[in-house]
């Protein structure tokens, strides 16, 4: 499991498979989430906009990623 460091309160889903080589590019990443192929905590997650808070884990094509302050 990688971890993932963010010095703001929060990161949205889309940049932080960005941020985290999750996914290519912008296009990418609003594809893996609006087909269903990310989860956010054990659950599927079709919200590109969630916001994702330290502590958070998010999977996505068998990568998994924790996030930390």
């Amino acid at each position: 499991m990688e971890k993932v460091k963010i010095s703001t309160d929060f990161i949205k889903l889309d940049a932080l498979l960005k941020f985290s080589g999750m996914a290519g590019t912008g296009g990418d990443a609003k594809t893996a989430v609006q087909s269903g192929l990310v989860y956010v905590n054990g659950e599927v997650c079709t919200q590109r906009g969630k916001k994702i808070r330290p502590g958070d884990i998010v999977k996505c094509g068998g990568a998994e990623i924790t996030v930390e302050a």
